[in-house]
């Protein structure tokens, strides 16, 4: 029986250190919300003594009034009622606390004490505040941007759409959106892509990525242009938790483009005009007098019946070559409206060998070797055969300006098959363009010979005839062994429903 006692009398003493080790001010109440105890921490915490709680009731500690508190909200109450343990967050001045209320059950599993328990939370809530506030902050920002943000999980599910994303994507629809995963957002396939792209170290950096023009495609399939960047959301461990993407719509920038490009043609057609203005008095005065007296006297001249066969032959070349002085008068008016082309689907090998047997300017050409080396291929392109025959003569001719009558010119065609592209090279054996003038050589009246020698427009014809086949022209090459003119042109693709035409 002794025996018995003295476990008892170490159980209690074992029970009362745990209770006094407890991390938090403890305190046992009785069912009828009596104190009946409390451990060191609690008698520390509020510099109290056993005197003055023992027999204090629970709503004179822990709620600091003397009428005790509803039965349906006490919580004490509750813990007698349902058997287990409950809790609640009160503010006094300036300190939060929680209180956590456990049962204390005796031999039969009844309530026998309640052990309270008080928590000082007041740093947690300031931090839960600060975070509260910040939290609010970025949703502020969010929805007050004026980009569309969207922000979705690891599996591509929508998170977050700001009212921006949801105007852009047209995801409107009685409240519910209809626009759930990221793979709406985009034409198929383009959002594995885009995923890739972020996961490549070698576009952007690692999880990042900026897209100057892509497409969307919103709640109603209309595809839409926009700028994008985009980025990979990874947690501390550097696992990848989920992405976000901001978008601006191009629509605006797209019309302003358009607009000034518009803008852009019509000065540049304006300028054309003027240029062509200034000219024509020069032209009229400096050409088309000499010229109208150079047919007029060999006019007379073959009418006369003194004269010998021979000298009548000679007379013919005058007037036949006086003649296509007045065509390239005409020629002048390429440059100054836009006339309407003609085009067909032709061999770009074809309008070489054309162009090469319509210079009969031999004088020019004797000391000059011209060399051809044209792809076996189907050189197919959309085009004027009549522009660019002129185009080639222009540059062939030039190229023998530059040589001083003597060297090789040398033409070669090429395509790009995944380009999509067929070129034409011109190279001479010239000494080359000065650094200094090749912004300059496609600038009407530009041109580096003498007075009188040159009108400066022969490459500006050239250049706005490559204009008018959607093709580019630009100097590949120049320095002291001479200089490659490179021609691009698009290549036809056999769906086009345009006719062919065989120069053959």
């Amino acid at each position: 029986m002794k025996k018995d006692l003295d476990i008892s009398a170490d159980e209690r003493y074992w029970r009362a250190r745990i209770f006094d080790s407890l991390s938090y001010p403890s305190v046992i109440i009785s069912p009828d919300k009596t104190l009946v105890g409390a451990n060191k921490k609690f008698y520390e915490a509020f510099n109290l003594s056993v005197k003055e709680i023992f027999g204090k009731k629970c709503f004179n500690m822990f709620l600091y009034k003397d009428t005790p508190c509803h039965s349906d909200q006490c919580s004490i109450s509750k813990v007698i009622k349902d058997k287990k343990s409950h809790s609640y967050t009160l503010k006094h001045h300036y300190r939060w606390e929680e209180r956590v209320f456990s049962p204390i059950y005796d031999d039969n599993g009844d309530v026998a004490y309640i052990i309270g328990s008080m928590r000082d939370i007041t740093r947690t809530k300031s931090l839960e505040g600060q975070l509260h506030g910040v939290q609010e902050f970025i949703t502020r920002v969010i929805h007050s941007s004026a980009s569309a943000i969207v922000a979705a999980d690891r599996q591509g599910n929508i998170n977050l759409m700001n009212s921006v994303a949801k105007e852009l994507f047209g995801d409107y629809n009685g409240g519910e959106g209809k626009i759930k995963h990221t793979e709406q957002l985009y034409p198929p396939g383009k959002a594995k892509e885009i995923m890739r792209m972020l996961r490549d170290e070698n576009i952007g950096g690692k999880g990042k990525i900026l897209i100057p023009r892509t497409t969307i495609v919103n709640a109603h399939g209309e595809n839409i242009e926009v700028e994008m960047s985009a980025a990979i959301i990874y947690d501390e461990k550097g696992n990848e938790s989920a992405t976000m993407a901001i978008y601006n719509d191009l629509k605006d920038k797209i019309k302003v483009e358009k607009e000034l490009k518009m803008t852009q043609k019509q000065l540049a057609q304006s300028e054309k005009m003027a240029s062509l203005g200034q000219l024509a008095a020069g032209v009229a005065h400096e050409i088309n007098n000499p010229l109208t007296g150079v047919l007029f006297y060999a006019s007379l001249l073959l009418e006369r019946s003194d004269i010998d066969e021979s000298m009548k032959e000679d007379l013919g070349y005058i007037l036949e070559d006086a003649n296509r002085c007045k065509e390239i008068v005409k020629s002048l008016l390429v440059y100054s409206r836009s006339s309407g082309a003609k085009k067909n689907i032709v061999q770009l090998n074809d309008i070489v060998q054309q162009s090469l047997a319509l210079i009969r300017d031999q004088q020019k050409f004797r000391n000059i070797k011209i060399e051809k080396n044209l792809s076996d291929e189907m050189m197919l392109i959309h085009a004027d055969s009549s522009k660019l025959n002129q185009v080639l003569i222009n540059l062939v001719i030039n190229a023998a300006d530059a040589m001083d009558g003597e060297g090789t010119i040398t033409l070669t065609t090429y395509k790009e098959k995944y380009l999509g592209k067929i070129f034409l090279e011109i190279k001479d054996t010239g000494k080359g363009i000065p650094h200094e003038n090749l912004s300059k050589i496609f600038d009407p009246f530009f041109t580096t010979k003498e007075v009188g020698k040159s009108t400066g427009l022969g490459l500006s014809i050239v250049y706005g005839l490559i204009e008018e086949h959607g093709a580019k022209i630009s100097v590949k090459k120049t320095g002291s062994q001479g200089t490659t003119f490179v021609l691009e042109f698009p290549m036809h693709v056999a769906s086009e429903s345009v006719p062919f035409l065989c120069n053959s």
